[in-house]
């Protein structure tokens, strides 16, 4: 790998979906802790401020809510379970803009070969409708 491992701030909203797991204010720490993301199955707040922090952000999406009266952080380092899915202190996470996935560290490696291969398999396709375009455009 090329990147050294980064940290992702994980939390589990334990059903309390329409809640607040945090919002600008809160997740500053996260900017200021220099995380490379935060992860969750519950909703955040201040969407147009944590914009401008440097992080990236996954949740089931915005609320105006606040959930201090439901959500209260209590424990670090521990398993969370997200939408079903369990995620454990130091598990690999890759995530974009279509969503996350947690990746077991004893499959990395075979992700990661899938993944390029894919990527080759996406690039090769470009290149043939490339060069049909331009079969087509010179006829």
């Amino acid at each position: 790998m090329t990147n050294p491992p980064a940290r992702l701030l994980v939390l589990a909203s334990n059903g309390h979906r329409d809640a607040s797991m945090g919002g600008g204010t809160n997740l500053l720490r996260a900017q200021e802790a220099r995380l490379a993301g935060v992860l969750t199955d519950g909703r955040l707040r201040d969407f147009e401020e944590l914009a401008r922090y440097e992080f990236a952000t996954y949740c089931s999406g915005e609320t105006s809510r606040v959930g201090e009266d439901v959500v209260t952080p209590f424990q670090a380092n521990v398993p969370v379970v997200l939408g079903g899915v369990a995620v454990i202190p130091g598990q690999y996470v890759y995530a974009d803009s279509a969503g996350a996935v947690i990746i077991p560290e004893e499959e990395l490696e075979e992700v990661l070969d899938e993944a390029r291969e894919v990527d080759r398999e996406d690039e090769d396709y470009r290149l043939e409708i490339s060069r049909e375009v331009r079969r087509v455009s010179a006829q």
